[in-house]
């Protein structure tokens, strides 16, 4: 009678002084070296051989492949074509420690709501998470690795903030910015461009002067190269009350530098010294993206059209008038006209 098949496992051979991959196929016995004897190192070449090994078998149903599988080939695959692959990236850190083990055919409600209790995290961040999550399955059973689909249930999505900055609060956190010797270079500079643009942080630390004419007082936020995505990058005029403080910048700057540096090197991020300066100033609950809230709700209450005001933002016309649409002077306001 013939052997019964066995899954591959690891099995250390004295004689060899290794770990070697050791399965049952077709009744016979096989093996493969991992050529190390040391058991993580061969747990991971393990994990390397199975992988090769589901997708060569063709489609598998979605009980036969791991979460934590399909999490890594969306990382590597789709990473490599989206404009942003570190979101993807803190996304598979966070979902890989509660899916490790798990299968794709484990994914029901109970398991997403079960994920969300256990991450702790705003419903904001679990349901990006998740989409990932989705986004992966989605993509491995494109690719043929997984036979069918199944559903990601994501939470709520929650209701968009509204908190914005009067110009007083304004005012006051530039003079706070100013304050400190570290980041007076670049924090103010951020903070205007941030408010008479309204471009998100990562368009704004990663603006570089080749994409700002002065001479024309335009900016093209889309750098060479990067093709356009959902957080869409507009080309816009520059503000009166932003062009001497670029001015100014540009003095300090090299043609081919960022916009906003310390000592000519791009920031890493923002949110320490923008933090610090909200403490300064006493404002609460102020982020960097605030400052976008800002500009989209200075342009609503100064009355300028939504479908310019949107351009300008970089958003949709229905996202601008949505979360931001109440503020315009004319809003609801043929509605009100009617009892008048």
């Amino acid at each position: 009678m013939p052997r019964r098949n066995s899954g591959p496992r690891l099995r250390f051979l004295e004689k060899r002084g290794a770990y070697y991959i050791v399965w049952t196929d077709a009744g016979r016995s096989r093996e493969r070296s991992t050529g190390t004897e040391d058991r993580s190192r061969a747990e991971i070449a393990l994990a390397d051989f199975l992988k090769q090994r589901s997708r060569s078998a063709g489609p598998c149903d979605p009980s036969e492949i791991l979460v934590t599988d399909v999490l890594a080939d969306y990382a590597e695959e789709h990473g490599q074509v989206t404009a942003a692959p570190w979101r993807i990236a803190y996304a598979v850190e966070g979902l890989a420690g509660f899916w490790e083990g798990r299968t794709v055919g484990a994914v029901t409600r109970e398991t997403c709501r079960a994920y969300e209790r256990a991450r702790g995290r705003s419903a904001g961040t679990v349901r990006r998470e998740l989409g990932v999550l989705r986004a992966a399955i989605n993509h491995a059973h494109r690719e043929g690795r997984v036979t069918r689909s199944v559903a990601v249930h994501l939470p709520h999505r929650p209701e968009a903030r509204d908190r914005w900055l009067t110009r007083k609060e304004a005012a006051a956190l530039l003079r706070a910015a100013r304050q400190e010797p570290k980041v007076r270079l670049h924090l103010p500079l951020f903070i205007l461009m941030a408010l008479y643009t309204g471009q998100r942080k990562e368009a704004l630390l990663s603006l570089r002067w080749v994409q700002v004419d002065l001479a024309t007082a335009r900016i093209n936020f889309n750098p060479p190269g990067r093709r356009q995505t959902k957080k869409h990058r507009p080309h816009v005029p520059i503000a009166k009350r932003l062009l001497p403080h670029l001015r100014r910048a540009r003095g300090r700057g090299s043609d081919l530098g960022f916009v906003i540096n310390r000592d000519g090197v791009r920031l890493g991020d923002i949110k320490k010294g923008f933090a610090a300066a909200c403490r300064r100033a006493g404002l609460e609950n102020v982020s960097p993206h605030t400052l976008r809230h800002t500009c989209a709700t200075w342009l609503m209450q100064k009355g300028v059209d939504m479908w310019e005001a949107a351009g300008f933002l970089g958003m949709s016309k229905e996202t601008l008038e949505q979360v931001y649409g109440h503020h315009h002077p004319d809003y609801l306001s043929n509605a009100a006209r009617a009892f008048s």
